[in-house]
């Protein structure tokens, strides 16, 4: 095993700066835990991108190794769990928040955090899916849970170029909803249409910028990583009995609707958390995602591979929506 590996590193040097550059690390130097992953593959998350600034509140201590995803192979085992060899995933809980994440070669990991990787899957697949992909299938998987069926109508997916949104789109396509994918990129219909999306919903017909409490019923269900006014633009437009996934907040944490849309449509507002999703739930999850969630091809969703050395000019990139699909990372 190498004597030193390389690694992200985030550090603050003052209130409103932080810095993140390549360093070397040793094992001594990873933070407690039963398994120690050689990481293959890790991808890039909104989270990730608010690792990497000043007041982005996600990192509690530096200097720190973000990175809420990876998926890699044990390398050695203190738990019964796994042993050395194993394929493995690892996403949410603390890592990459206050615990190393998976912008490293080597991570230490608690083993009630990690999921065997899926049959079908590849470690690289795992981590196009990663905490994006993982979220959106959580989502549909709620939205049955609540009687949501192609039977009812379309589906809305909000937000539907970025992660979450491209996955949902694929996913409910597959599962034969009839989906409308909801963007402020015109440019990117061919890239939502090419995911499964039956027609393109401009950003300004979901939410015109007026708020309504009731509006016209035009979706069974919705996909929802934006939050916001946006969300409570969609809980006035949801049919009767329908429910709407929450798992973001890129338009705000603030949803200012009124309850009549739940008392008088019956509608339901279902929050996804994917960060502390128990784990007979996670991996049955992972193993939809691995057979009746996965997509015909990885390869739309994939906007770009980069290296560790790439991804300080990288992450920025999506607090400037300048994100489509997923950006993964080999290590």
């Amino acid at each position: 095993m190498e004597q030193s590996f390389s690694a992200l590193i985030v550090d603050k040097k003052s209130e409103d700066q932080v810095e993140a550059s390549v360093q070397k690390l040793t094992l001594n130097d990873l933070p407690e835990g039963d398994v120690l992953i050689r990481v293959h593959y890790s991808g890039v998350n909104y989270k990730d991108s608010l690792a990497s600034i000043a007041n982005g509140n996600i990192v509690t201590s530096y200097p720190f190794v973000p990175g809420i995803d990876l998926a890699g192979v044990v390398v050695s085992s203190d738990s019964p769990d796994f042993k050395e060899g194993d394929h493995v995933i690892a996403t949410s809980y603390d890592i990459g928040v206050s615990h190393f994440g998976g912008y490293s070669e080597y991570a230490r990991i608690r083993s009630e955090w990690i999921v065997p990787l899926p049959e079908n899957l590849t470690l690289k697949e795992a981590m196009i899916i990663g905490t994006a992909g993982f979220t959106a299938a959580l989502s549909v998987h709620r939205l049955e849970e609540n009687h949501t069926s192609p039977s009812n109508g379309s589906v809305l997916v909000t937000g539907a170029t970025g992660g979450v949104g491209s996955f949902a789109v694929a996913i409910l396509s597959k599962l034969g909803y009839t989906v409308e994918a909801s963007t402020g990129k015109s440019s990117e219909a061919a890239y939502l249409k090419k995911l499964g999306a039956s027609s393109i919903v401009a950003r300004e017909d979901v939410f015109n910028g007026k708020l309504k409490a009731l509006g016209k019923q035009k979706w069974a269900a919705a996909v929802d990583p934006v939050g916001g006014e946006p969300l409570a633009s969609v809980l006035s437009q949801i049919q009767y009995g329908g429910s709407v996934a929450v798992s973001g907040l890129t338009a705000g944490g603030k949803v200012p609707t009124t309850v009549f849309p739940f008392i008088l449509r019956g509608i339901n507002l279902l929050g996804i958390d994917s960060v502390y999703c128990p784990m007979p739930t996670r991996k049955e999850i992972w193993n939809r995602l691995a057979n009746d969630f996965k997509p015909e091809s990885f390869e739309p969703f994939i906007q770009q591979e980069i290296s560790l050395q790439q991804l300080p000019e990288v992450l920025p990139t999506l607090l400037k929506e300048q994100a489509r699909g997923r950006t993964i990372v080999k290590l």
